[in-house]
Formats: structure tokens, C-alpha cells, sequence
């Protein structure tokens, strides 16, 4: 499961280093973290959120527009594809701050990974804007940008130049490289580090679905379902069934069907089968035509006895 909010404040001078993780939703405890950070500058890192809804959104604005009330100057980095998305979508997002690096979203079709790179929006330049390139870890290839570079990037046309971005960066360095290590600039989408434990996939993972099968193959058997996707397979002699009629389990192949006459064991079953099937008692419509005649000829003998008898 997704992490719930967790946050860490340090200070240096006249900067203080606000680290940010998890989910920012209704439960989130921005406004406990105003007290703590005096007025200056004020370094908030966002790489690990994973997601921030519609509650979370009114408590961020409202949340850094005190900062801002308390002379505080913002200054984003390492926002998360999330907290990208969302500067996009709200225009007060940032406030009167500034983003500095943002991380771009890659994936990669040979592998099926994906990968953000860290990306300093100053190196961005003037518009249009492309994503820099990244290739894979794993084959090595070029990755495949995953959004669309207009939207993605449209945050960058009204960017502001960071102020002081040498005493920011020495700030960075002490405080996210002590308590992350020797950060890299790719790292996996999904995945997070804990402020105080190891890292958790922000993607629960999906328990597989159990094989149901009924025993028997004759008549009334119900077909073995092995895995979620596949087509059954169908097989039976009975009436109403296809002989050995089987579905593949590959999605556009042709079903084949097998004749009991040229495969022995069908043949022996159906055989089998013929011997056990009970005598089929005559129609009922018959019986009742039998009936009538006999009715009918016992009264054509007693007419012809009357009438001799005159």
C-alpha cells in the first residue's frame, strides 16, 4: 500500500530543508510544519510524493500560502510526476515559489520498465521544450517519453529563475544526500523511500487468480479454467456437445475439432455409451393409432354380425 504522510525539517542559516513523502490527502499534516519553518527560504522536496488528491491540493495552497505570509520564499525540487501534474492543472500551486528540478517519466517497451530522470528546469531552456534523453538500464535502449511533452512541460513557459541557487544546492547536498545516500538522477517510477525505513512500492501488487476445474470430462462437466485470459477448452460425446470440440488458449487461433470415428478412445467411449443406453420405448402416438384401429375393426365385425343376422 501507498505510504501515508511523513515529513522531516532541518535547517541550515537561513534555509530550511523540507522533506515531503508519501500521499498528501485529507490526513496530511502540512499545517503542523508551519511553526517549524521560519521565515527565509525554504527548500521543499517533493520527489516522493506518490499521489495528492483534491483535499490535499486546498491544504498545499492554503499551506504555502502562510509560509509566504511568514516571509518565506519557496523553492520546489525534485517534484515527482504526481506533484508535475498537478502545477499543471492549478494555477496557485507553487504560490509565489519556484521549481528547480522536476522528474521526467520514461518507459521502455523492449523491457516493460519504467524510469523518472531528474531534470533541473533551468537546463530546460526556452520553449518548445523536449525531454531530455534517457535510456534503459536493462537493454540499454533509448526510452520512450511517457506523457505528452506539451502538457508536460507547460508548467516551464511562466518559470522563474531561482534565487541564491549555490546556497540551495550546498543544502541539498547536506541534507538529501545524508539522508538518501548517493542519490541518482534514474530511479524507478513506482518506487519510494521511506523517511525512516526501506523503501515501498507505491503500487499494490495483484494476487493471481486460483485454477478452477471440475473432475470428469463426459457429459455435464464444466471446462477447466487455468489462468485469467485464456479461452477454455471444451471437450465432451454427449448430446449437444461438439466431438472433442477444444478452444486454444492463444488469442485468434482456430478451434480444432476431432471426429470419435477416427480416434480410437472417443470411439470405444461412444461405443461404451451406446451399450449402457436403455431401449427406446415405442412412441405414444402409435400406441394410441394401434388402439383405434382394433376399436375400429371390433365395430365393423359386430356391424356385420347384426347385420347377417337379419
Amino acid at each position: 500500500m501507498s505510504q501515508k504522510f511523513q515529513s522531516a525539517v532541518h535547517h541550515r542559516d537561513d534555509v530550511s530543508y523540507v522533506k515531503l513523502a508519501g500521499v498528501i490527502d485529507e490526513d496530511n499534516e502540512l499545517t503542523d510544519l508551519v511553526d517549524k519553518i521560519p521565515a527565509g527560504t525554504a527548500v521543499i522536496d517533493l520527489g516522493e510524493i506518490e499521489r495528492i488528491n483534491s483535499c490535499g491540493v486546498r491544504d498545499w495552497v492554503n499551506w504555502l500560502g502562510r509560509l509566504e505570509g511568514n516571509t518565506t520564499k519557496v523553492v520546489l525540487v525534485e517534484c515527482s510526476p504526481a506533484i508535475v501534474a498537478q502545477i499543471n492543472l492549478v494555477n496557485n500551486f507553487t504560490g509565489s515559489g519556484v521549481v528547480k528540478s522536476f522528474y521526467v517519466p520514461y518507459f521502455c517497451p523492449e523491457c516493460d520498465e519504467e524510469k523518472v530522470l531528474l531534470v533541473e528546469a533551468g537546463d530546460m531552456g526556452a520553449g518548445p521544450h523536449e525531454p531530455p534523453t534517457c535510456r534503459c538500464d536493462e537493454c540499454d535502449l533509448v526510452m520512450d517519453f511517457d506523457d505528452m511533452p506539451d502538457s508536460y512541460f507547460a508548467f516551464l513557459s511562466n518559470q522563474k529563475k531561482v534565487a541564491e541557487a549555490e546556497k540551495i544546492n550546498g543544502v541539498l547536498q547536506e541534507f538529501a544526500q545524508a539522508s538518501d545516500g548517493e542519490k541518482s538522477k534514474i530511479r524507478s517510477r513506482v518506487g519510494t523511500t521511506s523517511l525512516s525505513g526501506p523503501s515501498v512500492s507505491s503500487l499494490p501488487s495483484v494476487p493471481s487468480l486460483p485454477s478452477i476445474s471440475r473432475p470428469g470430462t463426459g457429459v455435464g462437466s464444466s471446462p477447466s479454467i487455468a489462468r485469467p485470459g485464456s479461452r477454455p477448452s471444451i471437450t465432451g460425446t454427449g448430446p449437444g456437445m461438439r466431438p472433442s470440440g477444444q478452444l486454444g488458449t492463444n488469442p485468434g487461433s482456430r478451434p480444432s475439432f476431432t471426429n470419435p470415428g477416427t480416434n480410437p478412445s472417443l470411439a470405444a467411449g461412444a461405443a461404451a455409451m451406446a451399450e449402457r443406453a436403455p431401449i427406446a420405448a415405442p412412441p405414444k402416438s402409435n400406441t394410441v393409432v394401434f388402439v383405434l384401429i382394433g376399436v375400429l375393426v371390433a365395430a365393423i365385425v359386430v356391424l356385420g354380425i347384426l347385420v347377417l343376422g337379419k
